[in-house]
């Protein structure tokens, strides 16, 4: 056997979740965990197949869902209305972050001392989230995530390392939001790092994404080099080099 996972069903007061945990069991006992935050539709095959591939380098990885347990976005328009209270009340987002986060630590194949998060797009936004709130874990990688600030973190100190991943070209976020969040990360003591990818729009790392007039356009050279840069930060940051 190798490659398993099973369905994680867990609650944030009255909203009943469902995430995803894989893990190769080839190798024995607790691991780093990994959370896997989603993009604006909601938890799919896209990002299931992320924590596939994270569990095929050793780790436990997590696809969590903020949305609720059977809740997707068909289209743009639902898409964006589900996502859009979190963005409007970055506490009740960053809340359920943490009930995901604690559900990761919770699973019998993690190492709950030693865990990190990746997210996309939206999950982008979230894992940086995770990272303002001073959550003490080894490291958050945000693709092609969203870069506003939450309003309610100032004067936190960020225990993550960071890795931000970007097409240099998205209209969601633009250099002016870029360099805020730099200048943010900065004043919150942060370990952090910006891969920047010319040419590149939103939404890169994943290959339905063909909307020019949006701004999400594949590209297979970003999403090659963004992974293979959370490989080597994950290593760093589980491993303290």
């Amino acid at each position: 056997m190798s490659l398993q996972h099973r369905l994680v069903e867990y609650q944030d007061g009255d909203a009943v979740l469902e995430g995803r945990i894989a893990w190769d069991d080839r190798s024995a006992g607790p691991r780093p965990g990994v959370l896997v935050a989603h993009a604006w539709r909601g938890r799919s095959e896209f990002e299931d197949g992320k924590a596939d591939s994270l569990a095929g380098l050793g780790y436990a990885a997590f696809s969590i869902d903020l949305y609720g347990k059977g809740v997707r976005g068909r289209n743009p328009t639902e898409n964006s209305a589900l996502m859009q209270p979190f963005l409007d009340d970055r506490e009740m987002l960053q809340a359920r972050l943490l009930v995901s986060l604690n559900e990761l630590r919770r699973q019998p194949e993690v190492d709950a001392g030693r865990v990190a998060a990746i997210g996309f797009c939206f999950g982008g936004l979230c894992v940086l989230d995770i990272a303002r709130t001073g959550e003490n874990l080894a490291g958050v990688a945000s693709f092609h995530g969203l870069f506003a600030a939450p309003g309610n973190t100032s004067g936190n100190a960020i225990a993550a390392k960071v890795l931000v991943l970007h097409g240099w070209d998205d209209p969601m976020a633009p250099p002016d939001e870029v360099k805020s969040l730099a200048a943010e990360l900065t004043s919150m003591g942060a370990d952090w790092q910006l891969h920047a990818y010319g040419n590149t729009m939103h939404a890169f790392t994943n290959p339905a994404a063909c909307d020019r007039k949006l701004g999400t356009v594949y590209d297979a050279a970003a999403d090659r080099r963004s992974w293979l840069a959370m490989t080597n930060f994950l290593d760093e940051s589980f491993n303290g080099q």
